[in-house]
């Protein structure tokens, strides 16, 4: 069973910067802005197939529907996550990782083989603004 789309929570404070960063580090996987509602506070990004499976929401958003959280810590509150995107070649791992960290992301891993994960694990690491690990991973056998 596949994920049908997923996204992370970024700072009231930090959110633009976080959207940003995010449009220039998907863009060589071919990630685009997409979407965007709750004037803005809510932007989702498609895939080149145009499937928009990647949501970046601020802590400021408050979805029609949803419960307030129960103090403004918890609304506020941001645990960074891990996620991972599947580039279509090394080359393309190599170029989020160069857009990443040219967008102001924090380098945690440059482009290589990682063979704990496995022989063609091709992966980088950059942490974007608000300290979200996002990895870029290719397991094409060279």
């Amino acid at each position: 069973m596949a994920i049908a789309h997923s996204g992370i929570k970024a700072p009231a404070a930090q959110h633009a910067a976080v959207v940003r960063w995010f449009e220039a580090a998907l863009a060589p996987l071919g990630y685009t802005r997409a979407m965007e509602f709750l004037d803005g506070l809510v932007v989702g990004f498609a895939d080149s197939a145009g499937n928009i499976d990647w949501w970046v929401t601020s802590t400021a958003a408050a979805p029609p529907g949803v419960p307030a959280p129960e103090s403004a810590a918890a609304a506020a509150a941001v645990l960074p996550t891990h996620t991972a995107f599947v580039a279509k070649d090394r080359a393309s791992v190599d170029a989020f990782h160069k857009a990443a960290v040219a967008a102001g992301g924090k380098c945690n891993g440059v482009p290589g083989v990682r063979p704990h994960s496995g022989p063609t694990y091709y992966a980088a690491f950059v942490l974007d603004p608000a300290g979200n690990n996002i990895e870029a991973v290719c397991t094409a056998a060279v």
